[in-house]
């Protein structure tokens, strides 16, 4: 191994992990620390939410890696350890025993943690978070004890959530201060279509109402109480209310952060040696018309393909990724994928019949195609990213017409 000063990665999820093995697998030969402040090896997130509530997925089964991996990627895995300080200029990390990391090249894979809902009773016991392997083992043993459970927020999460202690035999309210559901990501259709799923398979779904304060006696929740007056009994609460990116370490050091820490395509911030990937970067994306410059996507597969392209850099052959960015997340029995950044305007064109829950909603803008999100269509999501890529031109009538081969419209504009 080189005697050059150690590539260290501050965060041991997903972008940190695959930047540390993509680093190894392209030549990088510099000593690779990977510093996780969780106890637990680097596990899978998405079932968190999704199998292990239910039950269908085990702890045993969350592992990112073998166990074997990083000793023989010469990977030096510390879990335990929180980094408390950078030094941009000496090029050291200070960590919570106040022992310092001299680098050659610093990751920040910080990611994100959940917003605090700031009312009255938000620490009463049965308030939940999920973003940790730990969160979601204290719900799931909640779960025995309760009847009633009110998840606030009807993002992902809070879907994800809510589908799972429903299928846990919880009685579920959704409450979303928005008028519609996911109404950053979808467009009013789909946002429709989702909160008539969940009704439809017993939760019940509060929109356009914020928390006014959470109320129990004895030390634990029994109601959520809203701005209109109103009362939702519940023995369990699970905050869906977003997330912030743990920029801390990067403003302190003055790095230049809005939303996250700025990064151009292949994750280099604005300190020389110091990258930042995942949920916490804020990523210069390719320019593509009526899309923004930059971007803080909080997915699985922006989190490896920005590790990857960030080491491409680190072994000296530089390759920004330029994919489509692309999403999913289970709900019930449905199956939501997503792919491109669809924006208002865009044409939408539904192919299927909605109700069947099996349909795919397409996105043209200036008649080329630039999104899609499919329910249980596995098949028409993995062909929806190609040809977002090749910039296909499809006929709307053609979209909507189940007759009609999709494979066989695929045109460059």
């Amino acid at each position: 191994m080189s005697a050059r000063a150690p590539l260290v990665i501050v965060g041991a999820s997903y972008a940190g992990t695959q930047l540390a093995a993509t680093a190894r697998e392209l030549g990088f030969d510099a000593p690779i620390i990977l510093l996780g402040e969780e106890g637990h090896a680097p596990y899978q997130r998405p079932p968190l939410s999704k199998g292990l509530l239910t039950g269908k997925t085990s702890v045993d089964a969350l592992a990112l890696r073998g166990p074997g991996f990083f000793a023989d990627q010469a990977i030096d895995l510390q879990l335990g350890r929180r980094a408390k300080a950078l030094d941009a200029a000496a090029r050291t990390l200070t960590l919570d025993d106040d022992s310092t990391l001299g680098y050659g090249w610093l990751a920040l894979a910080t990611g994100a943690r959940c917003r605090a809902l700031p009312v009255p009773g938000a620490d009463l016991d049965g308030i939940y978070n999920l973003r940790t392997l730990d969160d979601a083992l204290r719900i799931s043993d909640a779960l025995a004890h309760t009847t009633r459970a009110c998840v606030i927020g009807g993002g992902f999460i809070g879907l994800e959530v809510a589908s799972a202690l429903a299928a846990r035999g919880a009685s579920v309210t959704v409450v979303e201060s928005q008028p519609r559901l996911l109404a950053r990501s979808f467009p009013p259709l789909m946002s429709d279509y989702l909160a008539g799923a969940h009704r439809q398979r017993g939760v019940e779904v509060v929109l356009g109402r914020g928390v006014r304060a959470l109320s129990g006696d004895a030390g634990r929740i029994r109601h959520v109480e809203l701005d209109d007056g109103s009362r939702i009994a519940c023995d369990m609460v699970v905050l869906g209310i977003g997330v912030q990116p743990n920029i801390e370490l990067a403003l302190e050091a003055g790095i230049a952060c809005d939303n996250g820490i700025l990064t151009d395509a292949l994750g280099r911030t604005s300190a020389p040696q110091v990258m930042a990937v995942g949920d916490v970067a804020n990523t210069l994306l390719p320019a593509v018309p009526g899309c923004p410059l930059r971007l803080r996507l909080e997915s699985i597969q922006a989190a490896n393909d920005g590790a990857r392209a960030a080491a491409s850099a680190l072994a000296g052959s530089p390759q920004p990724f330029e994919g489509v960015p692309w999403f999913w997340s289970d709900q019930h029995k449905l199956k939501l994928q997503m792919a491109g950044l669809p924006m208002p305007g865009d044409q939408a064109v539904v192919r299927g019949e909605m109700q069947s829950d099996r349909f795919s909603l397409f996105y043209l803008r200036g008649g080329v195609l630039v999104a899609a999100h499919s329910v249980n269509r596995p098949a028409e999501h993995m062909l929806s990213r190609k040809l977002i890529a090749a910039g296909a031109r499809i006929d709307p009538q053609q979209l909507q017409d189940e007759s009609v081969d999709l494979k066989s419209t695929r045109s460059s504009p």
